[in-house]
């Protein structure tokens, strides 16, 4: 019986693709005005990142227990053993939801093999690792197998990301109001990534052109057999950025399988229209 991977949508792959890959995806809520949307269900990336660039301001919240309860209560009565693989608990209170609900399923299903793990990653970061695992459970591996896969991936998974707009990391208090006022005027772009599940600054620079070869040069200094792995890239709503990114990344550092998504909802309502990202392991083997 092969396991079956489950995973919510901050993982910024498409519905369809991870449908594909026999994935199970719980959406988280997105709201505007008060009126709550799931999503890449009811709300699309593509209209939220357009309805921001109008002024609309999106929040989010994470899924709630009871979501969770029902979803692994009809996974329980299949009886596949499953993983949950979770969007990182730095930056959103969803793992701990599912923790809650899998401990009231289990008193109704004790035998429910159920694995929830907190990759602490986020977008295609998070994709990666959740496409790696179900490409293992396609393949029959074992349910030890595939959690140590996962914990290994999450724990070296690299997260390289600049904004285009610093109002968006604003209103997520990412940035103060004077670092964004300033910011906007000298078209400073920072250059971020992810520490123990959270945002972290690491650099700025001036003008996206400047953002992205910075971002190439971090992935040289902390990337390992690039032009072997499957480098991830996510963007907000603005593919020919990612394609400049993919095609400097080919010529500076000879990497050739890319995965590129565009960001979801959950992920754009804080990062915004523009956002441009790059995901690759530190390290692609164990000691």
């Amino acid at each position: 019986m092969n396991v079956k991977i489950i995973t919510d949508s901050a993982c910024d792959l498409t519905r369809e693709f991870l449908a594909s890959l026999d994935v199970d995806v719980v959406p988280i809520m997105v709201y505007l005005e008060g009126e709550e949307y799931l999503d890449g269900l009811t709300l699309k990336p593509e209209d939220m990142l357009r309805q921001m660039r109008e002024g609309k301001v999106f929040k989010t919240s994470q899924i709630p227990p009871n979501i969770f309860k029902e979803k692994f209560q009809q996974l329980a009565q299949i009886g596949n053993p499953c993983i949950y693989i979770a969007f990182s608990s730095g930056l959103s209170g969803t793992y701990n939801s599912a923790l809650i609900a899998r401990e009231e399923v289990l008193e109704e299903f004790p035998n429910f093999k159920l694995e929830i793990i907190d990759t602490k990653c986020a977008s295609v970061g998070f994709g990666l690792v959740v496409y790696k695992a179900a490409m293992m459970a396609k393949e029959g591996k074992s349910y030890e197998e595939i959690i140590k896969n996962i914990k290994f991936n999450a724990q070296h998974m690299e997260h390289i990301f600049t904004v285009d707009d610093l109002e968006y990391l604003y209103r997520g208090g990412r940035v103060s109001k004077t670092a964004a006022f300033v910011g906007g005027i000298l078209n400073v772009k920072p250059i971020l990534h992810v520490e123990d599940g959270k945002l972290i600054p690491i650099d700025k620079v001036r003008g996206r052109q400047k953002a992205m070869k910075r971002m190439v040069e971090i992935v040289k200094e902390r990337g390992v057999d690039l032009e072997n792995q499957l480098i991830g890239i996510n963007h907000g709503d603005d593919l020919e950025g990612a394609n400049k990114l993919k095609n400097l990344l080919e010529l500076e550092l000879g990497c050739k399988d890319f995965l590129i998504s565009c960001i979801g909802c959950a992920i754009g309502a804080h990062s915004g229209p523009g956002t441009l990202g790059v995901f690759f392991l530190n390290k692609i083997t164990e000691n």
